[in-house]
C-alpha cells in the first residue's frame, strides 16, 4: 500500500509540473495593441459627419456616473486608456448619444462597460435584448452588434453596442471568452474596444433605426487606415 502511495505520489507530482510547465509555455506575452493604442480618439472621431454635428455638454451613460462624468480615479479609467463620450444631433430634432472606450488588455474586466452592468449601476432597469446586424459598406461583412432597453423612472432609452477584441467583433460573453482563448494560445494578448450608441424620446423601432444609420455614417467617415479599430478585420 505504501509503495502504492509513492507511484500515486510521483505521479501526482509529474502532473503538477508539466501543468505548471504547460501554462508557462501558454502564457500569452505579447500585446496586440500597439497600432490601436497609437490612435487619438478624440481626434479620430469626427465631431461632425455628414448630417450629424456635435452637441455640447451632452454625455452618455458611463459606469462610474450616471450624468456622464468620470472620476479620474474610477475604475473606468483603470481598464480604459481612452474613452470619449458625445451626444449628435441629426439637424432635425433627434440626438444620438455615443461611447467609445479602448482598453489595451482585454480581459473579464471589460465587462464592466457593457450596457448589462454600467446601465444597471446607474439604476436601469435592462429588457429586450437582442443581436442583429448593421451593413454599413459595400463587400464589407455587417457588423454584428447587440440591442436592448435600459429604463429608469420616464427615461426609455434603446441601445445598440458591438465589441472588438483583438481583430473579431465579440457578440457575447462566451463569444469573447472564445476569441481570446484563440489569441492566448498563439501567446497573443488581445486589446478590446466598446462601441455603443443609444437615444432617448424615441419609440423603440425609431430609435433602432437612427442608430443603424448614424452608425453607418460615422463608418463612413472613419479614414480608411483607422476603421479597423471599430470594424475589426
Amino acid at each position: 500500500m505504501k509503495k502504492l502511495n509513492r507511484v500515486q505520489l510521483g505521479l501526482a507530482s509529474i502532473a503538477i509540473v508539466a501543468a505548471a510547465l504547460l501554462a508557462q509555455v501558454l502564457t500569452p506575452r505579447e500585446l496586440m495593441a500597439r497600432a490601436s493604442a497609437s490612435l487619438d480618439l478624440q481626434t479620430v472621431i469626427p465631431k461632425k459627419f455628414g448630417n450629424w454635428a456635435l452637441i455640447p455638454d451632452i454625455s452618455p451613460v458611463t459606469p462610474a456616473d450616471p450624468e456622464g462624468y468620470v472620476e479620474p480615479d474610477s475604475n473606468s479609467t483603470r481598464i480604459y486608456s481612452q474613452e470619449v463620450g458625445r451626444g449628435y444631433s441629426d439637424g432635425h430634432g433627434n440626438i444620438v448619444m455615443l461611447l467609445v472606450a479602448y482598453g489595451p488588455v482585454q480581459n473579464y474586466r471589460l465587462k464592466a462597460h457593457r450596457p448589462e452592468f454600467c446601465y444597471t449601476a446607474a439604476g436601469f432597469r435592462i429588457s429586450n435584448k437582442f443581436g442583429a446586424q448593421v451593413p454599413y459598406r459595400d463587400g464589407a461583412a455587417p457588423i454584428k452588434l447587440t440591442r436592448l432597453t435600459a429604463e429608469r423612472e420616464s427615461r426609455f432609452e434603446p441601445i445598440s453596442y458591438w465589441m472588438r477584441v483583438g481583430n473579431d467583433i465579440a457578440t457575447g460573453v462566451v463569444d469573447r471568452q472564445i476569441i481570446r482563448l484563440k489569441y492566448g494560445l498563439r501567446g497573443l494578448i488581445p486589446d478590446g474596444a466598446l462601441i455603443r450608441v443609444s437615444t432617448v424620446g424615441l419609440s423603440t423601432e425609431a430609435s433602432y433605426k437612427l442608430q443603424d444609420q448614424f452608425i453607418r455614417d460615422l463608418l463612413a467617415a472613419i479614414p480608411q487606415q483607422d476603421l479597423k479599430f471599430f470594424t475589426g478585420t
